[in-house]
């Protein structure tokens, strides 16, 4: 079979201050006519790299490829000037990249941004086109795309969006799909809608596909053939159940093992309870007309009960939108909430800002995005070290450092580094150094919001751990609120399941991992396990 792309020998190098540094180094791969190849590898290895050297569309300089060729049809690309490279950008190759937040203009309905690319690509007309974007929408599955034409991208979900991209980039049919973590930051079940679609859209448009990311889970699902790369070198490549049921290199081994795993301690009723809530309603008014009057309510959550003991876990799962972040920020009093929240013996629900700033060294949160949430303009020592500064104003400059030094070896992470900035950590480290900043003030309560799900399956494992053992030295309990069942399974001692605000499902872990009652419950399990369920199938045949 001939290949539709053929990568030689190719090679990406990046100088700075005069130093030049490999980021690919001397790779090869073909993709034949309506193959999905996965190209997988945690964060650095050089996947997205690889992918964005394919239509040159990183920034030379200082970027630059030492070696090697990408031929697309017998044509190298690497030799193409700009103005032929437009030519196959767009109509023959396309790309769907990992944050379609950030890839998508803020600034325009979304039926201007898939239209524009008919008229630029194929030179359609007004009507041709939005005519096109309609049935691009309907074939992306967006529904009522009629009403969604003229909504901007604020105004999607997650999934929405990033059906919008597929729209984008199949609006030419092109030869070659390139799909860069198009799934990383879905909830599960909308994660399986993309990757169906995707392999539907594949097959009906005879189209080709190459498949970047860090989740083995869905190379299994969607992918012909997998190359395995690590330090900018692909280490292994072979058809795909080859490499699952056989790796030959010890990363990809690792790769295949790298999941959380263990389980959360014992569950213990007779520990002191630390946060309860008791018909918890955080309702957001919908006001409209020219006095703003509140015509109803986004019932984001609607009369939660929820109890956390001393180090104990309650996962809180569902979809974006279910509520579950909005119930830990009302819990942990970031946000005004209805019923009764108990800190202890204390009734903290009607509590002034001023009542709460001694309790707020009790109750600490770890968010999602630690680049996000750590000053870039403060060093690690500043960040870990403002908390003690607010609380305990009485510690001396090295009693402070003290407490910063141990912090850090509590995560396990080098405290000689400590002067470094954040964007000099990876993402992993980064995180660590969040969970740091929370735990050097000794909580009680620490809140958890999605604090994995923008890591590699290896650090994500050890991230788990890393929480695992530091409830167990403190006694902590946590709240932790995830997409990925996975994670909660290996964390939490209850579950509670939450849609539209409401508690669907509540109880042990165990048993609603075991026997979920509700349909809704047993279609998230479906889609995080099913691939669980497949091998044990397959095992027990």
């Amino acid at each position: 079979m001939n290949a539709l792309l053929s990568v030689r020998d190719l090679s990406v190098a990046f100088t700075q201050s005069g130093q030049e540094s490999l980021a690919v180094d001397r790779i090869s791969f073909d993709i034949a006519q309506g193959e999905t190849v996965a190209l997988v590898g945690e964060s650095g290895s050089g996947k997205s790299v690889t992918a964005l050297s394919i239509l040159k569309l990183l920034p030379y300089p200082p970027a630059s490829h030492p070696s090697g060729q990408i031929l697309f049809n017998g044509e190298d690309l690497l030799d193409k000037d700009e103005t032929d490279l437009r030519r196959v950008r767009g109509n023959d190759i396309t790309m769907i990249f990992q944050e379609p937040m950030t890839s998508l203009n803020p600034l325009h309905p979304i039926e201007k941004q898939i239209s524009e690319v008919l008229k630029l690509h194929q030179g359609m007309g007004d009507k041709a086109a939005r005519q096109r974007t309609l049935a691009l929408l309907e074939e992306v599955g967006i529904r009522e795309p009629e009403k969604r034409m003229n909504a901007y991208p604020h105004q999607l979900s997650g999934g929405q969006r990033q059906r919008v991209m597929i729209a984008m980039a199949l609006a030419n049919k092109p030869k070659l799909l390139i799909a860069d973590e198009p799934t990383t930051a879905l909830d599960v079940t909308v994660q399986a809608q993309i990757l169906k679609l995707l392999a539907e859209l594949k097959t009906a448009q005879g189209m080709s596909m190459l498949f970047i990311t860090h989740d083995l889970g869905i190379v299994r699902k969607i992918a012909d053939r997998v190359c395995v790369m690590t330090g900018g070198k692909i280490v292994e490549t072979g058809p795909t159940k080859q490499i699952f049921d056989n790796p030959q290199h010890e990363y990809t081994k690792h790769l295949l093992a790298a999941e959380p795993k263990g389980n959360p301690p014992s569950a213990d009723l007779s520990a002191e309870p630390v946060m309860r809530g008791e018909n918890l309603k955080v309702w957001f008014p919908i006001k409209q007309g020219f006095l703003r009057k509140t015509v109803d309510y986004v019932k984001a959550v609607d009369g939660i009960d929820v109890t956390i003991r001393a180090g104990q876990t309650l996962g809180v799962v569902g979809e974006s939108g279910s509520g579950k972040t909005t119930l830990g920020l009302a819990l942990s009093r970031m946000i005004s909430s209805e019923g009764v929240i108990r800190f202890g013996t204390k009734d903290i629900n009607q509590y002034s800002f001023k009542q709460m700033r001694p309790l707020r060294r009790e109750l600490q949160i770890v968010f999602q995005d630690p680049y996000g949430s750590l000053s870039p303009r403060m060093s690690v020592t500043d960040i870990i070290a403002e908390g003690l500064q607010v609380h305990e104003p009485k510690l001396s400059v090295d009693e402070r450092d003290a407490r910063v030094v141990a912090a850090l070896k509590e995560v396990n992470l080098d405290p000689e580094n400590r002067f470094r900035y954040p964007h000099e950590f990876s993402g992993g480290q980064r995180q660590r150094i969040a969970i740091a900043r929370a735990m050097v003030l000794n909580p009680r309560f620490v809140m958890l919001d999605e604090p994995t799900s923008a890591l590699d399956m290896s650090v994500q494992a050890q991230v788990v751990d890393l929480l695992r053992s530091l409830q167990q030295k403190h006694n902590l309990a946590y709240l932790f609120i995830s997409h990925d069942l996975k994670v909660v399974k290996a964390l939490a001692n209850d579950v509670l399941v939450m849609r539209n605000g409401k508690a669907v499902e509540y109880g042990p872990s165990e048993e609603i991992f075991a026997r979920p009652k509700s349909d809704y419950t047993k279609a998230l399990m479906a889609a995080a396990f099913r691939i669980e369920t497949a091998e044990q199938g397959a095992v027990s045949e």
